[in-house]
């Protein structure tokens, strides 16, 4: 019985697994392709352990490799399929990336991707999707050499993503575009109350982690493959968090400003998902307050708190206005504003899909909003410190522009001695990096009287 029972799974049940993660990933993505979800929601899915780290490669990877993938369906289907059958669309956008991209076996992604049909009730598809997917095999070469004369399928980017990342950065649109289609890589941030990164680097190297120092970031260290962060020596007792290079940045220019004042008083608005609230609290003795407008992402930062064993009077509420403001100025303000996140696609590639051009004029009307109302409750010789994980300039350079234009008081303190990112109006800008940091903005701001 035992045997049996710890028996290797059979031909049939490598199968049917095979056919069930494929259906589970095409489930996640159909919303996705329609314009109408995102994959924050992986985790919803029901999916055996053994199998949820190949269901979110397909998830995340398809949507990466989405122009590319979608303009050879074009080419080896005879006509598209209905909208109600987004989720067979996405079977055939998931079995030519494994093809293209993935070290699956031909035989396993053709017969186990069109298999999936079946158990989404659409068994008619099944000779579809291995037709199509026989036919790619066949003609590989030939049809990618044809949809990639569209630079939108070569650079997989849609066109307003290009022309907007050209107009920006004209020089370096294409780096950009190179780092988009590349998975960013897992960086941590040590909690100095239990010791510096070079301590953590040798617990690393103890458990066999391959990790190096971040550049740039004194507290981040790059682990050279990510991993489950249950792994991470000292995690489940807050020695350790995940957080970009990028990201860690803020604590950085926030640090001149607070630690000569014990007891400062610190809002971070739109603090969720927590990152940077707990790394403050890490390094500096402050009496930080934390709003978000999200009550499912506010509940996140607290769990973050209590993992990390810190303290932060937390709030929802919407930082446009002031309804949770106790009236009492604040000494340092940061702002890491909702932006297009034209910085992390990377990490979140569904953003090719699902942001669309109105959006960034939107997302930058807002952004004004925040910076208005919130400059108020800043204490005269205050700092507020604004932040995006945008390139776009007109939620970064453009937009600090504007704020100082009109606002009296307000001086940008200089960050030219900064070793990281480049000038960009009155703040420093960081272009996502291939094994390195992330996009990000920069801007600090000093309130004098007016």
């Amino acid at each position: 019985m035992n045997q049996a029972r710890n028996a290797p799974p059979s031909r049939q049940g490598r199968r049917d697994n095979g056919q069930a993660v494929r259906a589970a990933a095409a489930r996640a993505l159909a919303p996705v392709i329609l314009g109408k979800g995102s994959l924050t929601g992986l985790d919803d899915h029901q999916v055996v352990a053994r199998d949820r780290a190949l269901f979110k490669a397909l998830c995340y990877g398809t949507c990466r490799t989405l122009p590319r993938l979608e303009a050879l369906a074009g080419k080896l289907l005879d006509k598209p399929f209905k909208a109600r059958d987004a989720d067979v669309q996405a079977l055939l956008l998931l079995g030519i990336h494994q093809l293209l991209y993935l070290r699956i076996p031909a035989h396993a992604t053709v017969g186990e991707t069109a298999g999936a049909a079946r158990l989404l009730g659409k068994e008619w598809a099944t000779r579809v999707l291995n037709g199509c997917l026989r036919r790619l095999q066949r003609e590989n070469t030939e049809l990618q050499a044809e949809v990639d004369r569209d630079p939108a399928v070569a650079l997989l980017h849609p066109r307003w993503w290009l022309t907007a990342l050209r107009q920006a950065w004209p020089d370096d649109w294409r780096a950009i575009c190179a780092a988009n289609n590349i998975p960013g890589p897992m960086t941590l941030r040590i909690n100095r109350r239990h010791g510096d990164r070079e301590m953590y680097l040798d617990r690393l190297a103890a458990a066999g982690i391959p990790a190096r120092l971040c550049t740039h970031a004194p507290d981040g260290v790059t682990l050279e493959a990510p991993r489950d962060v249950e792994t991470l020596p000292g995690f489940a007792e807050g020695h350790v968090s995940v957080q970009d290079e990028s990201a860690q940045l803020a604590a950085v220019l926030l640090g001149p400003v607070i630690a000569p004042r014990p007891g400062a008083r610190v809002l971070d608005a739109c603090c969720a998902p927590g990152g940077k609230t707990a790394h403050l609290l890490e390094l500096f003795d402050i009496d930080l307050q934390a709003v978000d407008s999200d009550a499912a992402r506010l509940a996140r930062v607290e769990d973050t708190l209590a993992r990390l064993g810190l303290i932060a009077t937390l709030a929802e509420g919407d930082a446009t206005t002031r309804e949770w403001w106790d009236g009492t100025p604040f000494d340092a303000i940061l702002l890491d504003a909702p932006c297009s996140g034209s910085g992390v696609i990377r990490r979140h590639p569904d953003i090719k899909r699902l942001r669309r051009p109105s959006d960034i004029p939107r997302l930058a009307e807002l952004q004004a909003r925040l910076l208005d109302n919130l400059w108020p409750l800043l204490r005269p010789g205050g700092t507020l410190l604004y932040a995006t994980c945008s390139v776009l300039p007109e939620e970064n350079a453009e937009q600090i522009a504007r704020f100082l234009a009109h606002t009296p008081g307000a001086v940008a303190t200089s960050l030219a001695d900064m070793a990281w990112g480049r000038p960009s109006g009155a703040g420093r800008q960081l272009l996502p990096e291939p094994e390195s940091h992330d996009g990000f903005f920069y801007a600090r701001l000093e309130k004098h009287p007016a």
